[in-house]
């Protein structure tokens, strides 16, 4: 590599005690060596500051603002030109950063890369945890390519053009990636590529991942109708039609005890849910095997059953506050 731009890796956190030395350490191991670690603890209660002192880092101690008000105080105090954007319960493959970089050099267009998470788990501590990370494996390398929305838990942006954009809307804290991503492509390019890839520990409870989704799914409605378009990537048509299916299943279920007609209509709409996203479900069957696919299967219909009436509840919430409309059009 001809130069070696210094990059700012910006770690927001909040009690991740538990995966922050596989982070750090992570980032002890890269190939590439013209880094500055900003590790901002947005006000954890636990041992975590403590972990990060020992540690080559720059340490920033804020008030519990959220993590995209971290990521901005990070980026403030970079002074890297390109800042990598690391959540600390990732932990990067030796190459990740390298990469990124190269990427960079390679396409002078590209506003931003972004990475993927492995297939394996940085803690694999449920079922429920692997049934998330093959998921999210999947859907992020089946749309690996030009993307607009952005996975800055992994992911890398040039500093000028952060600062252009004005960084992070900081009242959003669920789907400020895919915000973010939006305006960047009005100007630039964002790619989502394997080249750069971590571990994650996802969500190992299903209540604590359906909740994170029903919001997500939630907060996507004003976005969608302020930006009048849907991102590009793992948001597929057929994915979209897949989830309705899903929420004629949701309803056509109380009846189907009753009712031969109704199971069998119900059973129709789960396997056009099926159909709808095959690719997936024979993955998971070639990595897992039969059993772990029908716990999959199961899984994932519960968990975009909790998405469809996310959106349901944000269209109604949509239509009847104005706060709630006037989310993303502003950034306040």
């Amino acid at each position: 590599m001809d130069t070696l731009p210094l990059v700012s890796v910006v770690i927001p956190n909040y009690n991740y005690s538990k995966t922050l030395p596989k982070c750090l350490d992570s980032l002890m191991n890269q190939s590439y060596k013209s880094i500055e670690i900003i590790f901002v603890d947005d006000g954890s209660t636990d041992n975590s500051v403590e972990i990060a002192s020992a540690y080559p880092c720059r340490i920033i101690q804020t008030k519990n603002n959220g993590v995209s008000a971290a990521r901005n105080t990070g980026v403030a105090n970079a002074l890297g030109e390109i800042v990598f954007f690391l959540d600390s319960d990732v932990a990067l493959f030796p190459d990740a950063i390298e990469n990124t970089v190269l990427e960079f050099q390679k396409d002078p267009s590209l506003g931003s890369v972004c990475g993927i998470y492995a297939k394996e788990a940085l803690f694999n501590d449920s079922l429920v945890e692997e049934y998330r990370t093959l998921q999210g494996y999947y859907w992020r390398i089946s749309s690996e390519g030009y993307v607009t929305a952005g996975f800055f838990s992994l992911g890398a942006v040039k500093k000028s053009v952060f600062n252009e954009l004005g960084g992070f809307y900081e009242n959003l804290n669920n789907s400020e990636d895919i915000e973010f991503g939006h305006r960047l492509n009005l100007n630039y390019k964002l790619l989502l590529t394997r080249k750069v890839m971590g571990n994650h520990d996802d969500e190992h409870e299903l209540r604590q991942l359906a909740r994170k989704m029903h919001e997500r799914a939630r907060q996507r409605v004003p976005f969608y109708f302020h930006r009048k378009k849907f991102t590009k990537g793992f948001e597929t048509p057929l994915r979209g039609i897949g989830m309705l299916f899903v929420g004629m299943s949701n309803v056509l279920l109380p009846f189907s005890f009753f009712s031969p007609l109704f199971l069998l209509l119900f059973l129709g709409c789960l396997l056009l849910f099926i159909v709808s996203d095959f690719g997936q479900y024979t993955f998971v069957l070639k990595e897992k095997g039969f059993f772990f696919t029908l716990f999959f299967i199961g899984t994932h219909w519960i968990i975009t059953s909790v998405c469809f009436w996310g959106f349901v509840r944000g269209f109604l919430e949509f239509f009847t506050s104005r706060k709630f409309r006037l989310k993303y059009k502003y950034g306040e």
